[in-house]
């Protein structure tokens, strides 16, 4: 067989891979979406105002905790998981500088403490509004530890 056939046959397989990686990233997200109700969210354990450290994810709303999950993984793990009436959430502020190209467009940048380790979140303002009501409606005779 001719270089040439080889090289398009490479060309092939390698084309071929890429879409199934794609597809099965497409596929991840939308088993993620079918667990419950989900939200674009933006973690960073670092608590400088910068682009380094910011990973993009997906929140998806339990009944005590909210799971969290790469956006670009394989995973079928949640990487981390934020128990309600453990998170704490301070202030809000616009992301600057290289921030703004990190993160999605219209993002705010929340500081927060939590048994993760996760000094930010980066969301947006109607998924704020939700989180803080989510983090405020836990059951009667548990702990609420909110403040904005």
């Amino acid at each position: 067989m001719p270089l040439w056939m080889w090289l398009v046959d490479s060309l092939a397989i390698i084309v071929v891979l890429g879409v199934l990686l794609v597809g099965a990233i497409v596929a991840r997200r939308r088993w993620i979406a079918r667990k419950g109700v989900t939200f674009e969210l933006s973690v960073n354990r670092g608590a400088e105002h910068s682009a380094a450290g910011w990973m993009l994810g997906v929140a998806v709303y339990g009944d005590d905790r909210i799971d969290w999950y790469r956006t670009f993984s394989f995973s079928p793990k949640p990487r981390y998981r934020f128990v309600r009436g453990q998170v704490l959430i301070e202030g809000r502020r616009d992301p600057e500088g290289a921030e703004e190209y990190a993160l999605h467009d219209g993002h705010i940048v929340v500081c927060t403490e939590n048994a993760e380790g996760i000094a930010q979140f980066a969301l947006s303002p109607n998924s704020l509004t939700g989180l803080l009501s989510w983090l405020e409606s836990s059951p009667p005779g548990r702990g609420v530890n909110n403040v904005l």
